[in-house]
């Protein structure tokens, strides 16, 4: 059941959004990734696809003592979203998490210019959208990344994982016109453990998925 890694993932990924978007209006589609994981599969969905390839840097801000679990996220210098029941559960407030914030947004901008290289993003408004990562945990960045994307007027707005538990994909339907994903297992402790090959992407590779012919 495992993938073997992104890369795989994103290839068995878009032959089903091939099959799924035969029957949507979808008109001058971009693909956009989260960077890092979610980049080597946005790249195989876009040459699959022969789509365009964008980036969205978003950062998640993370409990302190445990920054691998996430209360909330960043994009660009929009307001921190929070899970507020999150943060009620253990006893933070938003203030308390500013140096968090100014940390992230530094490194949030950092990859930014690291990436683009001084090139623009694509234009969203009027376009569909396929907002893609590898996976979703606890979904806070792909919200905060689907309510960016919205608030910049797409066509359509999709978002695309390889797997995503049953109850994640409704919530994040609240946020998308469509979730489309490979598998829905009821549990998910971790994204990692459908992989075999987790490693975590560099940003050579993000760039060099960037700079793939066919995401020209």
């Amino acid at each position: 059941m495992r993938f073997e890694n992104r890369r795989q993932a994103g290839r068995e990924l878009a032959l089903r959004l091939d099959e799924w978007a035969k029957s949507r209006d979808l008109a001058d589609v971009t693909v956009v990734a989260l960077p890092r994981g979610g980049v080597p599969v946005g790249a195989e969905i876009a040459r699959v696809l022969k789509m365009p390839l964008d980036i969205l840097v978003v950062r998640k801000i993370g409990v302190p003592g445990a920054p691998e679990v996430g209360i909330g996220a960043i994009v660009g210098d929009d307001p921190p979203l929070y899970d507020r029941a999150g943060l009620a559960a253990l006893h933070l407030s938003e203030e308390g998490l500013d140096s968090e914030v100014t940390r992230e947004r530094a490194e949030l901008h950092r990859r930014e210019q690291v990436y683009r290289a001084g090139r623009p993003p694509y234009g969203i408004r009027g376009r569909s959208v396929m907002l893609v990562d590898d996976g979703l945990a606890t979904g806070i960045t792909a919200r905060a990344a689907l309510r960016h994307l919205r608030s910049r007027e797409p066509h359509r707005l999709t978002l695309a994982v390889p797997v995503c538990i049953p109850d994640m994909a409704a919530a994040l339907g609240k946020e998308a016109d469509d979730v489309v994903s490979l598998h829905q297992p009821q549990s998910l402790r971790s994204v990692g453990e459908w992989y075999a090959d987790f490693r975590q992407v560099s940003d050579e590779e993000v760039l060099d998925a960037l700079r793939e012919p066919d995401q020209a």
